[in-house]
């Protein structure tokens, strides 16, 4: 399997607790409303690394005893962007985080036999190029569909972008880190391989049907 640890610009988020619940994921058992529970408790963990490096500035507070110099964020507000339709299971857990986030979508489906990504809707602020954009979507496989988002993002004028997976194979990781080595991946977990349908193993199945339960 292709090693990653020495790349700075993938992040595996090993927290105990982010482990725990991508185990529940994976386990056939869970039911749809569990699944969705735990991708949305997921997606908190991975938006706090995924976060880690917001500009701040410090600002004249008073508190109930004195004043005082405090950090915020700085800079325009975050843009969170859902790759359709399975990246809106990980998009709530992250406005808990940043409820004033902007929010984009890109719609994309897989070509089932050229499995090459297909865009379909596109929705986003007009001022993305003055803000940190964080693409979510919950998996990884072979990465072209990230990579095609991304590129969309880019010719809107976006700058400063990070992917956030909850699972990634191998070959996605190879495929987005080639076409866009200026973004960072947060991931909870880098899996064995992609098979011949484009699924990642072990893997989690097809993470849109668990989230919304249509199949």
């Amino acid at each position: 399997m292709m090693d990653f640890s020495h790349d700075p610009g993938v992040v595996v988020v090993t927290h105990p607790l982010a482990q725990h619940k991508l185990t529940l994921m994976r386990d056939a058992r869970t039911s749809t409303g569990e699944f969705r529970t735990l991708a949305r408790e997921l997606s908190v963990l991975l938006g706090y690394e995924a976060m880690r490096d917001l500009p701040l500035e410090n600002v004249e507070i008073e508190t109930p005893l004195e004043r005082m110099d405090a950090p915020r964020l700085a800079g325009k507000k975050l843009c969170l962007v859902s790759i359709l339709r399975a990246g809106n299971g990980i998009l709530d857990g992250m406005l808990d985080l940043v409820p004033s986030a902007r929010v984009g979508h890109i719609g994309l489906f897989r070509d089932p036999e050229t499995l090459e990504p297909v865009e379909y809707y596109l929705k986003l602020p007009d001022d993305i190029g003055r803000r940190i954009c964080i693409v979510v979507d919950p998996m990884l496989a072979t990465g072209h569909s990230a990579a095609a988002a991304i590129a969309r993002l880019k010719q809107a004028g976006a700058e400063n972008i990070v992917f956030v997976c909850l699972l990634a194979a191998p070959q996605g990781v190879a495929c987005l880190r080639a076409a866009h080595p200026d973004v960072r991946i947060v991931t909870c977990a880098i899996d064995r391989e992609l098979d011949g349908h484009g699924y990642i193993r072990p893997g989690l199945g097809d993470a849109g049907d668990r989230l919304f339960g249509t199949k």
